[in-house]
């Protein structure tokens, strides 16, 4: 998983943290959650907490009014899962959490990442740890409701809706000059496919595949789409392309479906996301119904962002662009 994405996985933030500021003030206090509470000692402590990191403090500076804002939606927006957590009865161990930040890590140094984490993000290992445990909640909220269905069955259901999609084509492709030249070279691949190297490395080129490559049917190009569609497994096809350079001999040795276990993970992934969209409709629904009210002192929280007074706003966290838009090698 790049880099990127990973951080906005990591860090997509509260869903649906949201109120306006009410009646119920106290100086004292930073934000009421129900009957819950965030002090501005809590509050205080936790973003000291978080500047003693050189990274984090360097992200701070110039805004700490802004950062102490971000803080306070990280900590109303606990207070919330909580809630979440407690009216669908569901229950997210340390172990779950460690487990399902080790799946999004997928071998990367956490120490490199979470290091980064801070430093573009001002959060700490804490943060990630607190927003991880979130969308779990979300996820077996939304189970527990009856609004997502994990289960292995439905995975498996999921697989013979895809399957058809799912085929890779063992294709070889060898471009050569004319089609005289084509018809010996398709006929010495049919004859013998093993000899394919061999044969590609004769008129190698970029339009020339020096191995035969597994291929999806989304990965093929284009203007080759159809015949190799239509040959079958151990045969091939010439198609005349000009702007290819020649005569394109395809070689199709192979037609191969995805298993339901090699695709399993993505399967599995999919249902997550699913399930944490609409565990944030439940998050939403909960926010609805609590007394939740941000000191003025604080501003207001408006659609998981901290909105100043005067309807500055200061993200929160994670952007959902980010998630979907991972550049590799950030």
């Amino acid at each position: 998983m790049p880099l990127r994405r990973l951080l906005a996985v990591l860090l997509v933030g509260a869903a649906g943290v949201g109120g306006l500021a009410g009646c119920r003030t106290s100086p004292d206090v930073a934000a009421y959650v129900g009957d819950e509470q965030v002090t501005v000692a809590e509050l205080d402590d936790a973003v000291d907490t978080r500047l003693a990191d050189p990274a984090i403090a360097a992200y701070a500076a110039g805004d700490e009014v802004g950062y102490t804002r971000q803080v306070l939606s990280l900590q109303v927006g606990a207070e919330l899962h909580d809630e979440v957590a407690r009216r669908w009865g569901v229950e997210v161990s340390d172990a779950d959490v460690r487990e399902r930040i080790a799946e999004l890590l997928g071998g990367a140094d956490p120490e490199a990442v979470f290091a980064q984490v801070a430093q573009q993000q001002g959060a700490n290992e804490a943060d990630v740890v607190e927003n991880v445990r979130q969308q779990l909640v979300r996820q077996r909220a939304a189970v527990a409701a009856g609004l997502a269905e994990p289960s292995e069955e439905a995975l498996r259901e999921q697989y013979e809706q895809v399957r058809a999609g799912l085929a890779q084509v063992q294709l070889g492709l060898v471009t050569v000059p004319d089609q005289a030249t084509a018809d010996a070279v398709l006929a010495q691949l049919t004859a013998d496919p093993a000899g394919y190297p061999a044969l590609a490395a004769q008129y190698a080129g970029p339009n020339t595949l020096p191995q035969i490559e597994a291929r999806a049917p989304a990965d093929l190009p284009p203007v080759l789409a159809e015949p190799i569609a239509t040959t079958p497994p151990g045969q091939g096809f010439t198609l005349p392309l000009p702007e290819a350079g020649g005569v394109v001999v395809g070689f199709v040795r192979d037609v191969a479906v995805l298993t339901f276990e090699e695709v399993r993970p993505q399967l599995a992934e999919q249902a997550a996301a699913a399930a944490a969209e609409a565990g944030a409709a439940l998050v939403t629904e909960v926010r609805d119904d609590l007394d939740l009210v941000v000191n003025p002192r604080f501003g207001v929280l408006e659609d998981g962002r901290v909105v100043a007074a005067d309807g500055g706003v200061v993200q929160l966290l994670g952007d959902a662009g980010d998630d979907a838009a991972g550049v590799a090698g950030d």
